[in-house]
């Protein structure tokens, strides 16, 4: 039994020895099927090399079997034997043309630069023996047919090399085409060459850039280049394909707008491509044609803004103002959506005109030729923002007031090559007029004001407050006056003491400032506006010079000091009111509210009532006490 159990594990291990040797077995790899290449197109064969033994690095041979040649065996090159190859491949190996490029220890792949209808056959590439037994696979073969190049390209037009604008449209055009029995597919691609600053790159540190702009692939997919995927995304750049004559297709690509990193050399590059045995893409030849250079002349070195009139303009207030703002050096080629805006900087109530406060928008005119304004100053005024002609824009005021003064700046914003630009579509260029100081004559105005408490009984609450705002204008011509009612809380003082040998020094606290509030307003057009919230306000005009306010049913919130302010308005010839910016403060008039007498009775009869309340609790307390403990004694057992 012993002795049957020991050749089995005897068998079993020549069984798994001889397994192993099989599976570990020396393979050579090379592409399955037969491989269509073009004449005149390199030539790229991989090969490698798996279960041997040995050194990493392998040796590898490739033999070539000629159609013509009767199955003749020809030498194409060795990488362990400069000799090795054949009197028709010995010029063309010593040259590089004809190479073995290795990618790895095991993995080599011959190369061949320029095929030729010669070199068609069936390859072999071998590799010697490394092995301690010769077993395995040590060669394999694939065959190779040559066809011929029918791979044309051509162009329409070819860039001259004159500076074009920039935004100005750029339409490139190339027609490709194969003829070939083989199924092949072709691809477009147009690119740019541009020469860029790089260091280590020879004299003068000059190179050349390539980028791809945009290509129809070899499955008619458009593939725009990594750097324009927006351009093409926005509709910027497109590609499309026209039938042609003489068996090719016309290619016609086509940039919007040009911008300045755009100027470059142009080329189209059409490949011919070839699905492999193995189900991979190969590309089989190609074709580069050169298009001619583009130069793009930036808008900013052409544009310039001008404004009308120029310097300073003094106005009388009521007279039209008229502004001219003009485009030029805008090429007449682009198509170009304009964003027109009159900026104002200053006014009359600035320090210095022209200097102080906010640059603000008076109007503007889109792209599309809409008009809006930018403040109520310049809609109530009247006035209008016309495209007089080709790049010229004139603002009108048709009755200027003293805050229209300041200095105007008439603001364009281009879109070269885009008419009516979204709302997030950037500005090509944006740049500014000088600008042009408008000043105003107005008239001079005089304001005073007194504010007042009438005389009467002391105000209680409950009571009607009544004020008297005296206020007036002196001017020539129609003014009015409109009349601001404001309260501050009554500031508390605290009296202090300091004692001093000589007497004693009562120093009150200053006031504490506060914010007015605004109560009431009475406008120049008669219009009440009121402010006020949880009391009732009224306020009207006595007289040409006299203005009222009341306060109904006073409240304690509604005490506080009250003062007027009066501002002064005047009439143009035109007949529109305008702030003159003249202005008065009245005094402060202190109001204060008493309790009323139901009020002062109400405070005794509040404490009797709680004391009497109390004093009864404790009697009725105290007798229920004494109640219940003599009840107690009397139910004690004795």
């Amino acid at each position: 039994m012993r002795t049957m159990m020991a050749s089995m594990k005897t068998a079993l291990l020549v069984f798994l020895h001889w397994v192993l040797q099989y599976a570990v077995c020396r393979d050579v790899f090379v592409p399955a099927g037969t491989l269509y290449r073009v004449a005149g197109f390199p030539l790229s064969l991989p090969c490698a090399v798996s279960g041997y033994e040995g050194p990493r690095t392998q040796d590898f041979e490739w033999f070539l079997y000629r159609d013509d040649a009767a199955g003749r065996q020809m030498g194409v090159v060795s990488t362990r034997d400069k000799g090795f190859p054949y009197a028709p491949f010995q010029a063309r190996v010593r040259s590089g043309e004809v190479r073995v490029e290795r990618d790895s220890g095991d993995k080599v792949r011959l190369v061949i630069q320029r095929l030729r209808a010669e070199d068609q056959g069936k390859y072999e590439c071998y590799t010697p023996s490394t092995d301690s037994t010769y077993q395995g696979n040590y060669s394999a073969t694939v065959p190779v047919k040559v066809i011929p190049d029918t791979l044309q390209i051509s162009y329409s037009r070819v860039l001259a090399g004159q500076p074009v604008p920039e935004g100005a449209e750029l339409k490139l055009t190339c027609s490709a085409g194969i003829q070939s029995e083989q199924l092949t597919h072709l691809s477009i691609m147009f690119g740019k060459r541009s020469d860029g600053e790089g260091l280590g790159s020879g004299a003068g540190g000059v190179v050349s850039t390539v980028r791809e702009i945009i290509s129809i692939d070899k499955l008619l997919g458009v593939v725009p280049g990594h750097l324009y995927k927006k351009r093409y995304n926005d509709e910027e750049i497109t590609l499309e394909k026209r039938n042609g004559e003489a068996g090719q297709d016309v290619y016609v690509m086509k940039m919007r707008a040009v911008q300045p990193d755009d100027t470059g050399s142009y080329f189209c590059e059409a490949s011919q491509w070839i699905l492999d045995p193995d189900r991979s893409w190969q590309k089989i030849a190609q074709r580069t044609l050169d298009i001619g250079n583009l130069t793009v002349q930036q808008l900013a070195e052409s544009l310039s803004i001008t404004s009308s009139p120029r310097g300073e303009v003094t106005l009388q207030v009521g007279s039209p103002l008229m502004l001219t703002c003009e485009v030029l050096g805008l090429p007449s080629e682009v198509n170009s959506g304009l964003l027109v805006q009159w900026m104002k900087r200053g006014s009359v109530s600035s320090d210095v005109t022209g200097t102080g406060g906010v640059e603000v928008e008076v109007a503007r005119m889109s792209p599309d030729g809409v008009v809006s304004w930018g403040d109520d100053l310049s809609r109530g005024s009247g006035g209008s923002l016309e495209k007089v002609a080709e790049g010229k824009y004139s603002l009108k005021l048709f009755s200027a007031r003293p805050l229209d003064s300041g200095v105007y700046r008439c603001v364009v914003s281009v879109y070269a090559g885009t008419g009516n630009p979204g709302p997030a579509t950037p500005a090509t260029l944006t740049q500014r007029s000088e600008g042009v100081t408008v000043n105003l004559k107005s008239k001079e105005v005089l304001v005073a004001a007194v504010a007042q408490l009438p005389r009467g009984p002391l105000l209680k609450r409950g009571s009607t407050i009544t004020l008297i705002c005296n206020a007036t204008v002196t001017t020539t011509g129609p003014a009015q006056a409109q009349v601001q009612w404001l309260r501050w809380p009554i500031p508390e003082r605290v009296i202090k003491k300091e004692q001093s040998p000589a007497s004693d020094v009562t120093l009150p606290d200053p006031p504490v400032d506060e914010k007015p509030r605004l109560v009431a307003c009475l406008r120049y057009d008669g219009v009440a506006e009121l402010y006020t919230n949880g009391s009732e306000v009224s306020v009207d005009r006595l007289s040409a010079v006299s203005y009222r306010l009341r306060v109904h049913a006073a409240t304690m919130d509604d005490q506080g000091m009250y003062a007027c302010h009066a501002q002064a308005w005047g009439q143009d010839p035109h007949g529109l009111w305008y702030d003159t910016g003249a202005k008065a403060e009245s005094n402060p008039v202190t109001v204060y509210l008493y309790a009323r007498a139901a009020d002062l009775l109400l405070i005794p009869l509040v404490i009797g009532v709680s004391s009497a309340l109390f004093v009864g609790i404790v009697i009725i307390a105290t007798v229920t006490c004494c109640f219940m403990k003599r009840l107690a004694r009397q139910r004690t057992p004795k």
